[in-house]
């Protein structure tokens, strides 16, 4: 199973690992990629006006830029623990025993504008770059991830489960995947509990010491777990807000 989170714009800073080392992250058909647009992030980082225009920082935002120019030298941390936020918070990767983060980084992944998509365990530096963004010289994103990473997506031969957001779900179709809305019980799609509900569903698909294999496994599971998750269609879910 590959259960695919929506990154943060938010990230915590420094780590333990050293400097990026593109080679070593997982996925490496994306490599060429990766690197094309950290070289250009890190160029664009030379002019702070232009990369708060284009990556629509405000003035007091001024230390995303300088993230960005050290992109190459700076320390790097597993991106499990490097993404923070909400969602990120409710799936509270720090609490979890040595045997349930062995899992987790088997079956977590993360999307990114940046490097198209890493799993838990591979170690990023910080940096600011959004799916919806758009780089002088390079263009949209979506236009380079698109071909790239839509057909390392289609060859994950196992269970796909995607909560990606918009802007990263634009970056690369996963026709295989299940994808999972959070709603009211009446239905009603909701925004305030999206990301902490979708972050309790990921730590519990991460850690279940059986991994599902298929919607049918992924429903009994969360149920199992006190979560109320609805099958919507052959490749859907509704997670059910409860609180």
């Amino acid at each position: 199973m590959l259960v695919l989170l929506p990154p943060s714009e938010t990230k915590s800073d420094g780590g333990a690992g050293g400097p990026l080392d593109l080679d070593s992250l997982s996925f490496p058909e994306l490599t060429p990629l990766r690197r094309k647009l950290a070289d250009a992030l890190v160029t664009l980082a030379a002019d702070v006006p232009a990369s708060l225009r284009a990556l629509e920082l405000s003035e007091r935002q001024h230390h995303e830029v300088h993230r960005n120019a050290a992109l190459l030298t700076s320390p790097t941390a597993p991106a499990l623990s490097r993404y923070t936020g909400v969602l990120y918070d409710a799936l509270d990767a720090k609490t979890l025993s040595k045997a349930e983060k062995s899992r987790a980084d088997k079956r977590l992944a993360v999307a990114s504008a940046l490097f198209g998509v890493v799993r838990a365990g591979d170690p990023i530096p910080a940096y600011r770059l959004s799916g919806g963004s758009s780089l002088p010289g390079i263009g949209t994103l979506s236009a380079h991830w698109r071909p790239e990473l839509e057909p390392v997506l289609k060859d994950v031969d196992e269970l796909v489960v995607d909560m990606r957001s918009g802007a990263y779900a634009a970056l690369a179709k996963i026709p295989h995947a299940v994808t999972v809305k959070v709603v009211m019980p009446n239905g009603k799609t909701v925004s305030h509990f999206n990301k902490a509900y979708k972050g309790r569903l990921a730590r519990l698909l991460a850690t279940a010491p059986k991994e599902a294999a298929n919607l049918s496994g992924l429903v009994r599971t969360a149920t199992a777990a006190g979560l109320t998750v609805r099958q919507t269609g052959e490749r859907s879910v509704d997670l059910v807000v409860t609180d």
